[in-house]
């Protein structure tokens, strides 16, 4: 297996722009993706702080792989206002283009209470729409199986993806993220992989108070499996280290990163691409 782009989401190390990119130097790696710095979302920077983010990763030499939003995220519902996500959408533009990347992570809305097929009907117009005015920023969405209707169904994001039919919108698959929805992360990407253009790498096995996170290759996600499955299908994107070890931003036990764990996660996916070069 050929060696791919190796990055990781930056708070998951640190709060701090300086302690992500501490993080990834102490890797030696080249990129990084992008959620929050100092705990702000990267749309809701002032341009001050936001001037400031991009000229430090310039000078580092550090790419940016993708821009995390909260479209559609676990934080939002389908009832709630969506002129919140086009805003967000309208800021991300030029700021990834500052940044030198067109990804932007999406999700598709949890419920709000309505009947599925009223959900589904919302959800299918809403990502429609934002796939449309992301071809127009020059982004392309890419939609994570997490939270919402299209999160853990490859049917549904295969849907998702016929609705939009659109360059603008492509799938981002996460390996951890059947451990926490309760489904075969592999049989998904099998379903899915041709369509995969980001890969979020986590692990992770069944725990007494929700998932318990480790480092790549010691859960039950099957991430080695699901590295050679991309890299048979000639996947060509990134690898992404989001590994949950001291943060996970969506659960009760939230937390602030750490650079330890972040860097044991991903010495031990450099680890399972060197056994699969072997």
């Amino acid at each position: 297996m050929s060696m791919p782009v190796l990055a990781g989401i930056g708070d998951e190390a640190g709060p701090e722009l300086a302690d992500q990119v501490a993080a990834i130097a102490a890797l030696e790696w080249d990129a990084i993706e992008l959620r929050t710095v100092g705990g702000t979302a990267i749309a809701d920077l002032d341009d001050r702080a936001f001037d400031l983010v991009a000229a430090t990763l310039a000078e580092r030499g550090l790419h940016t792989v993708c821009v995390d939003s909260r479209i559609g995220d676990w934080s939002s519902t389908i009832t709630g206002d969506f002129g919140r996500d086009l805003e967000e959408l309208r800021t991300l533009g030029p700021r990834c283009a500052a940044l030198g990347t067109r990804y932007v992570r999406i999700m598709s809305y949890p419920n709000g209470g309505l009947a599925d097929a009223e959900w589904e009907r919302r959800v299918l117009r809403r990502v429609r729409e934002l796939a449309a005015r992301a071809e127009q920023h020059g982004l392309v969405l890419l939609h994570e199986n997490c939270a919402g209707w299209a999160g853990a169904n490859a049917k549904h994001a295969l849907d998702l993806l016929a609705e939009a039919d659109s360059p603008a919108l492509r799938l981002l698959f996460d390996t951890g993220n059947g451990v926490a929805y309760g489904y075969s992360g592999l049989a998904m990407l099998t379903e899915l992989v041709e369509h995969v253009a980001h890969v979020h790498i986590k692990d992770g096995a069944d725990g007494l108070f929700g998932p318990a996170w480790t480092v790549p290759g010691q859960g039950d996600a099957q991430v080695a499996a699901c590295l050679e499955l991309l890299a048979a299908n000639g996947y060509q994107g990134a690898l992404s280290i989001e590994p949950h070890l001291n943060l996970v931003p969506h659960s009760d036990r939230g937390g602030t990163g750490s650079a330890d764990g972040f860097i044991a996660a991903g010495l031990a996916l450099e680890s399972l691409l060197f056994d699969a070069d072997r």
